[in-house]
């Protein structure tokens, strides 16, 4: 069946196959498709070149392919992955992270290492050494949803 398509489609297989996957692209992005797409446009620009040489196989055609989506798709990520800028914002969708260093006092007392504080208009889990309930606590790091805390110093 393959064989037959490509003696079909001739050398311009490859383009369609190329644009047919970029064309999903556009329509279920997902940064994927892109990577085999170009791919087989690669294949295809090779098969202009080497269409009438008794290597350029169909098998052949396929083993390239593989390798080149690999290949392409492996180098994409790499270049997506790169996060060369700051954020402006580092703990935007950290928000127990960014409670750090502040003080509040416990609503309900911390026994058995488990109480209660409210910040800003949220009340948190606390963990922390037995406080009776008024006292100022200082958050010293965030686990999950609860933070750790330990009596405030003023």
């Amino acid at each position: 069946m393959v064989q037959s398509l490509t003696a079909q489609l001739g050398l311009w297989s490859w383009w369609i196959v190329g644009l047919v996957l970029l064309a999903a692209e556009l329509v279920a992005p997902g940064v994927f498709l892109i990577w085999i797409g170009l791919a087989a446009i690669v294949v295809g620009i090779l098969s202009l070149l080497l269409w009438e040489t008794g290597v350029w196989s169909w098998q052949v055609q396929f083993l390239v392919f593989a390798v080149l989506s690999v290949v392409f798709a492996l180098a994409g990520r790499r270049f997506y992955a790169r996060d060369n800028h700051a954020s402006d914002e580092p703990l935007l969708n950290r928000r127990g992270e960014s409670l750090i260093g502040r003080t509040a006092t416990l609503a309900e007392p911390i026994m058995e290492g488990r109480g209660r504080i409210r910040l800003d208009d949220t009340w948190w889990a606390v963990m922390g050494p037995d406080l009776p309930a008024g006292t100022r606590v200082k958050v010293v790091s965030s686990t999950g949803g609860g933070l750790t805390v330990e009596a405030s110093e003023g």
